[in-house]
């Protein structure tokens, strides 16, 4: 059987994006020739990784500057005759006329529609199609505005089934339309088992994730953490995601003093590698059409905490048996509660964690397809007296293929795995990394996956080195997926940035296959403090490159002051104070330490204040900024900060390297103050430095 998505943009990030390539992957899992339908092609490739068995077909290319941009064709200057304002950028006739003669000249025996206007070109260009007609609803009918509900409620009139993700959402749309004919049923959305190891549940770490958006309420959550950090000042707040909310939020975590304790982390695709890094997973919307969220955290066996909000929380969530709902009516307060008493009680964190996995296997993406081949076999039968006899092929065929199949092992990783062969040209291979529990790194194939055949190895290469140094580690021969590890006892890595690649065994760098990044697991990392040994003070993080490679940050000096508290004060106490602690040399700071803050130019006089030593390695500092202020050049210039001292051969830096964030640039954000007309904000550098930024309010 040929079934086709309908989809406006199959290229980026989003929860129908990413269960469209759910479910495709699915039906070509179980034998059936898939096509995704993406109206517009905005960029190279998705961000979310399609089944390669899946046919991925543009209707229009609106990459700026490509070849193919048909920005200027002459339909892009006629409107769109669809209802298009519930999109982000509305259609034009261009894509009127690209998916009528599609939904026209489709081979397809079902075709599935996943937003509202599609919906409606489906309804409406598709009528005279043999194949079956299918919308998804991926909000809610209560969701969208007035106009969008009154469009699309006439559209689903004219398609064979009408799919929502919540049974409450599916009840409402049969209460709106009670005399269609439309088949309207809940499907949920289907959420694949990840490839990462389930969460360890100790990290003290609470994770939510979403677009930052006004309905996922994510000020609810950073007012509970508020009440959270109070009484447990040991557990931290990330929040993923990315949206219109982001200077709000981070204006409210300042507010509450959280910049240190609450991080918007960004947007991280995939997400699963997150989720098991928690210990707590946080919902706190006002409203919820299915939670995909709530189901791919419950997949790594993390305990969700979730707003009981229309429509989808209650649906996947059990209360008290794999998850806890808090009522709406208790606001941040109730929210507050229910974390704090999954923070203090771990064996119910435990059992809770366990129950969650064990619920997420019914959204198994083989499960929902299953369900959908039912509804298609029940559809087809229902339209056996007015369709032609290509509908009684549709039938038969799909129940001769299932019967060719026979039983089937289940799930993806029962397939061939498709291998890279040795005689094929160098290019980008995808791979998952590890971090393992002792700070080396784990390189592997994913499920169905395997390393080229031959003698290979793995090759790291230090970015932008004049020297050109590099590391090869040999592929171990057969075995379980070939898996090549490289331990922190065997291998001293210079401090910077490594690329990495797989050779032929003793060939020439020239013919080498880069990696690019299917999944980094930096779980075992979260809190691990840097290592000391023989050859100074080190850490090693593997993360994603922006462009999707698998690349290796390490650090490595003669010592190192790691930043464990900062604090912001302002008004009339307008200072910086840092509690760090000392690694790489054999006595504590001196009782006489300081720091020092140089400007890069060196034109402004340093600024020495006392390191007072607290327990064990560490120390405390007050910087005051009317200091580089009134010291300052007047300029936009940085201040480094040092440790120095008698018995320290060499100033020593202050950072975060330890941990699993390769770029603390990006998530480690502590507010700015206004000194002497000038904007005075703590920050971290590109190798995570801190340091201060002072520049006049001019600039």
């Amino acid at each position: 059987m040929k079934i086709a998505f309908l989809i406006n943009n199959a290229y980026g990030i989003g929860g129908t994006i990413r269960a469209t390539a759910n479910l495709s992957g699915a039906f070509a899992e179980r034998g059936h020739e898939v096509e995704v339908v993406s109206v517009n092609r905005p960029q190279d490739a998705p961000r979310f990784a399609f089944d390669p068995r899946v046919t991925l077909t543009p209707l229009v290319d609106t990459r700026a500057g490509s070849p193919g941009h048909e920005g200027g064709h002459e339909l892009t200057r006629r409107p769109t005759t669809m209802f298009g304002y519930s999109l982000s950028e509305p259609h034009t006739a261009l894509q009127d006329h690209r998916i009528a003669e599609h939904l026209t000249g489709t081979d397809a025996d079902v075709v599935i529609a996943t937003r509202p206007d599609l919906n409606g070109y489906l309804a409406r260009d598709g009528r005279h199609g043999r194949f079956l007609r299918l919308g998804q609803e991926h909000l809610s009918l209560a969701a969208h505005r007035d106009q969008v509900r009154t469009d699309q409620n006439a559209a689903v009139l004219g398609l064979d089934a009408f799919l929502t993700v919540s049974e409450a959402d599916a009840a409402a749309y049969r209460a709106a339309l009670p005399r269609a004919r439309t088949r309207i049923l809940c499907i949920p959305n289907s959420v694949p088992t990840p490839d990462v190891a389930p969460a360890g549940l100790d990290s003290r770490t609470i994770v939510a994730a979403g677009r930052l958006i006004p309905v996922k309420r994510y000020d609810r959550l950073v007012t509970a953490f508020a009440k959270v950090a109070a009484e447990h000042p040991d557990w931290t707040l990330r929040l993923y995601g990315r949206g219109a909310q982001k200077t709000a939020l981070r204006e409210r975590i300042d507010e509450l003093g959280l910049y240190d304790r609450a991080f918007l982390m960004g947007a991280v695709s995939p997400i699963e590698t997150e989720w098991a890094k928690g210990a707590v997973a946080a919902v706190s919307s006002d409203m919820e059409s299915f939670g995909m969220t709530i189901v791919e955290a419950m997949h790594c066996g993390v305990p969700v905490v979730a707003t009981d909000c229309p429509h989808g929380p209650a649906e996947i969530i059990t209360h008290e048996r794999d998850g806890l709902l808090t009522p709406l009516s208790g606001d941040a307060d109730a929210l507050a509660d229910a974390l704090k008493r999954l923070i203090a009680d771990e064996p119910l964190r435990r059992r809770l964690g366990a129950a969650a996995r064990e619920k997420a296997r019914t959204y198994a993406p083989d499960a929902i397809a299953a369900r959908y081949e039912t509804l298609f076999e029940e559809l087809t039968r229902a339209r056996r007296r007015t369709l032609s006899g290509a509908a009684s092929r549709v039938r038969e065929r799909l129940a001769r293929e299932r019967r060719a199949r026979g039983p089937r092992a289940g799930g993806r990783g029962a397939s061939a795995p498709t291998a890279l062969a040795p005689s094929s040209p160098p290019g980008p291979l995808a791979l998952c990394a590890t971090a393992t529990a002792d700070g080396g790194l784990l390189v592997r194939p994913g499920p169905g996956g395997r390393l080229p055949g031959g003698p290979r190895e793995l090759l790291l290469r230090l970015r932008h080195d004049p020297e050109g140094r590099e590391l090869r580690v040999p592929v171990p021969e057969g075995g379980a997926g070939r898996r090549v590890p490289l331990s922190r006892a065997e291998h001293v890595l210079p401090e910077g940035r490594w690329d990495c690649y797989l050779v032929p065994a003793g060939g020439t760098a020239a013919r080498r296959w880069r990696i690019t990044a299917r999944i980094v697991e930096q779980a075992a990392l979260l809190g691990r403090e840097p290592d000391v040994g023989p050859h100074g003070v080190s850490s090693w993080i593997p993360y994603t490159t922006t462009d999707g490679f698998l690349a290796l940050r390490t650090w490595l000096r003669p010592a190192h002051a790691e930043v464990e508290r900062i604090h912001v004060g302002r008004d009339d106490q307008e200072a910086l104070t840092v509690t760090a602690t000392l690694y790489g040399t054999e006595a504590v700071p001196p009782r006489d330490a300081r720091v020092t803050a140089t400007t890069r130019s060196g034109r402004a006089p340093e600024i020495v204040v006392p390191a007072r030593p607290t327990a064990g390695a560490g120390f405390t500092f007050v910087l005051p900024y009317a200091e580089p202020v009134h010291r300052g050049t007047g300029e936009d210039e940085p201040w480094d900060l040092r440790l120095t001292g008698p018995g320290l051969p060499a100033p020593v830096p202050l950072g975060r390297i330890g941990g699993d964030v390769a770029d603390r640039r990006r998530t480690d954000v502590l507010p700015a103050t206004t000194v002497g007309g000038h904007r005075v904000q703590p920050c971290f550098t590109a190798d995570n430095a801190l340091t201060l930024s002072v520049r006049p309010e001019t600039a």
